[in-house]
């Protein structure tokens, strides 16, 4: 009888063991901006899925999968120009768009006209996900982009 009732106290360390973070980039001084979202299903997996959410609102917003990666990942930012974004994790390259948010794609290779400056990266910093801005040397001010956590 204990045991049926130590039991529920032993799985709940498992059963809250899900990790949703979510870092956003603002775009300019409006509701304009890119939120990478991470969820790590228990905290000894070493992987986590990854998504993108695009938005320039009130005209759009809309979510995209990037898929599974590393827990630790590293996604970088890079603005080519005309509201299109250029996502770095590891090798693997992703572009996205917000002017309608619709666009998202996964790229072969760099585009031949380049990446853009790159503007930040989304990282792990002491167990938490957070948007840190390139240097001031290598920001673009492409876009009007400003950064606020």
């Amino acid at each position: 009888m204990l045991r049926d009732k130590l039991l529920p106290l032993l799985l709940l360390p498992v059963l809250v063991a899900c990790s949703d973070q979510r870092a956003a980039f603002e775009i300019g001084p409006s509701q304009h901006s890119l939120t990478l979202i991470r969820v790590q299903n228990f905290f000894w997996d070493k992987t986590a899925d990854y998504s993108i959410v695009a938005a320039r609102m009130p005209d759009c917003m809309r979510r995209h999968e990037i898929g599974p990666g590393g827990a630790e990942s590293r996604v970088e930012v890079y603005a080519p120009g005309n509201d299109a974004w250029i996502l770095k994790q590891g090798k693997r390259l992703y572009v996205v768009e917000t002017r309608s948010c619709e666009g998202f794609a996964r790229l072969e290779a760099e585009p031949e006209s380049g990446m853009g400056p790159l503007q930040g990266a989304f990282q792990m910093r002491s167990g938490t996900l957070t948007f840190v801005p390139a240097p001031k040397s290598e920001e673009a001010t492409a876009g009007g982009a400003t950064v606020r956590q």
